[in-house]
């Protein structure tokens, strides 16, 4: 544990304080809040081990707060600190504010950079042209933007959910609109819930549809399942399911965190095709976010070219289409730098390798990559 100081008067960092109960209650103070940043999904993901966590204060108050995942190949002082969808400094009900930005980016600097020498690789949740972008890029300044290529690259489809329900549903393709008008004439239930029973059944249906497509995937559903046992209840993610004739044959996995949800998993088995209940599920969704005040609705990564029939089922939606800003990176220590970057490009080799070959991806990539989506 450690309690670093700032520059500036008023401003206090503390690093690897806080308590799991401690880390889940500031989690609920922001609007940018999301899964990757909540506790479980690092403990689980990564190991608590090789986790670090650290909070910004002014004048005691919570302002920031940042996940990350070190990996040090040594006890040496070297390696990298990678920090995914955050750090989170937007506090809800109020204005974004450029000092906590920058007070975050210097606390950042200052712990992981100069204090542990580490590379540091930032994955920042926004959008290109988003206010919160532009913020980012300002604060982080000191910081190098990666060029985004395949491998780093985030696109999907946001919705605003700011429209009345009427309006959403106007708002839909016609053909979308046209399937959900058919799902809702099968006489289909819709059973919603956060357990480990209710996980286990969409489990079954999406190796169903795994086994009936044969794609490829780096979704690990059963880490999902995991993350989910040990997220706090009111952080846990939600588990829609559809059943048709009493037979389970659709289902669909979204979190919802500060202002936006994501859209994690989907899956339908031969039955949930022909009867149309993935779309009569995304619907339920809609209309529950909107019931929650959620604003943001993100359908979790699109790849038109790798994967055109789920990026058409998305478009359907009638969303924004949007791209994450390109990582952030910064690093004073030589050896860091130089061996992850290294790292880096033989992972990239290797991975291209692999993709001409045909061989099946064996590392494991966030589920809102595209290609983990399947309808």
């Amino acid at each position: 544990m450690d309690l670093n100081p700032m520059p500036n008067p008023g401003w206090q960092v503390e690093v690897d304080r806080a308590t799991q109960a401690e880390w889940a209650q500031m989690l609920d103070l922001f609007d940018d809040a999301n899964l990757y940043q909540t506790w479980s999904y690092g403990g689980i993901r990564w190991g608590e081990k090789n986790l670090s966590r650290l909070v910004l204060k002014r004048n005691g108050e919570v302002l920031g707060i940042a996940q990350l995942r070190i990996v040090r190949p040594t006890r040496l002082k070297f390696g990298m600190a990678y920090l995914r969808w955050g750090p989170l400094f937007e506090r809800r009900g109020r204005p974004l504010d450029p000092d906590v930005a920058i007070s975050m980016a210097r606390a950042l600097e200052l712990e992981y950079i100069g204090k542990r020498k580490l590379f540091l690789r930032i994955l920042p949740n926004a959008f290109a042209g988003s206010p919160r972008a532009e913020l980012i890029h300002s604060a982080f300044s000191a910081f190098t933007a990666e060029p985004l290529i395949a491998e780093n690259t985030y696109r999907t489809f946001v919705v605003d959910l700011a429209p009345e329900v009427d309006e959403l549903r106007k708002n839909l393709d016609a053909k979308w609109r046209n399937h959900l008008k058919r799902a809702e004439k099968n006489g289909l239930n819709v059973v919603a819930g956060t357990g480990s029973h209710e996980y286990r059944i969409f489990s079954q249906i999406y190796n169903q549809m795994r086994k009936r497509k044969s794609f490829e995937t780096t979704v690990d559903v059963q880490e999902f399942g995991r993350i989910q046992e040990d997220l706090p209840e009111a952080q846990r993610m939600r588990i829609l399911l559809c059943q048709n004739k009493g037979e389970f044959v659709a289902g669909l996995v979204t979190s919802a965190m500060g202002d936006s949800a994501i859209y994690l998993l989907g899956a339908t088995n031969e039955e949930g095709l022909k009867s149309q209940g993935a779309y009569l599920l995304q619907w339920a969704t809609i209309k529950w976010l909107k019931e929650r005040g959620i604003r943001w609705y993100d359908l979790g990564g699109i790849d038109p070219d790798r994967n055109p029939g789920v990026y058409s089922f998305k478009r359907g939606f009638s969303g924004t289409d949007v791209t994450q800003i390109n990582p952030l990176v910064a690093c004073e220590s030589v050896v860091s730098s130089a061996l992850v970057r290294a790292s880096l490009a033989m992972q990239g080799a290797i991975r291209r390798s692999r993709a001409a070959l045909h061989f099946p991806r064996t590392f494991k990539q966030p589920a809102t990559s595209s290609q983990a989506r399947a309808v």
